[in-house]
């Protein structure tokens, strides 16, 4: 445990001192309020059925830009801070000091988990969620946010350098990121994405706005905690093969 708090409070530290780490989790909150407010005005020359559809699809289209900050923004931010400390050396004191693999990543994913906590709740509040669907969404996007910090972990720690991490990073946030927004308008893309968490984020989110979704929520959440059990084993192997502890 005293490894933990170690850890933890030294990338709070980092963190707080990262302006452009800070950003990630206010620019996509910004930007879904704002399209959240471009649902209200009534411009001039728009037919009224249209602006109905516009206001009806718009808390789907806030959601999805949830969906994009868990599978862009968080995925290129952890490989940033594990290269960070392979690069400064601060990795190989932590492992000579006898730092666990899951000493180390619950260290700095708890900062990560507790930052993003804020971000998701302003996320539930713009996209209207009140009562239980609140709780269920917020809950969902956390589910959503451990997913792409296990993953964000094991490509920082596969990688080692800062510049190769964020090119195996890259890709994946792209894919998680944008992925679910195509499955929209592609059942065959929603088919290959089932199974990754993301995916199963929009499927909650869906299933709150719009309704009319197969996919039960438990069944979602399943998925999502089921992504995070097996990415966190595959961090844990790698990085007991990269940095063996005795």
């Amino acid at each position: 445990m005293r490894n933990v708090n170690a850890v933890f409070y030294k990338q709070l530290k980092d963190t707080l001192k990262n302006s452009a780490t800070l950003f990630q989790f206010i620019m996509y909150p910004m930007m879904a309020f704002i399209m959240s407010v471009m649902a209200v005005p009534d411009f001039d020359g728009v037919p009224e059925d249209i602006m109905a559809i516009i206001a009806d699809n718009m808390p789907n289209m806030v959601t999805m830009m949830a969906t994009v900050f868990v599978g862009m923004g968080l995925i290129t931010i952890i490989p940033g801070i594990i290269t960070e400390d392979t690069e400064k050396k601060s990795l190989r004191f932590m492992v000579i000091a006898g730092v666990k693999p899951v000493s180390y990543l619950i260290g700095i994913s708890g900062v990560i988990f507790f930052v993003s906590i804020f971000t998701s709740v302003a996320f539930s509040l713009i996209s209207g969620f009140r009562g239980l669907d609140f709780w269920i969404f917020t809950a969902a996007m956390m589910s959503g946010v451990a997913g792409s910090i296990m993953l964000g972990a094991m490509i920082g720690v596969l990688s080692g350098a800062h510049q190769a991490a964020q090119g195996l990073a890259l890709p994946a946030a792209i894919i998680l990121g944008f992925g679910p927004m195509i499955a929209q308008f592609n059942s065959t893309v929603a088919r290959i994405l089932h199974v990754f968490y993301t995916q199963q984020l929009n499927i909650v989110a869906d299933s709150l706005t719009i309704g009319g979704i197969n996919t039960p929520l438990w069944q979602s959440f399943g998925i999502m905690w089921a992504n995070v059990a097996v990415l966190g084993l595959l961090f844990i192997l790698i990085f007991k093969k990269k940095w063996p502890v005795e």
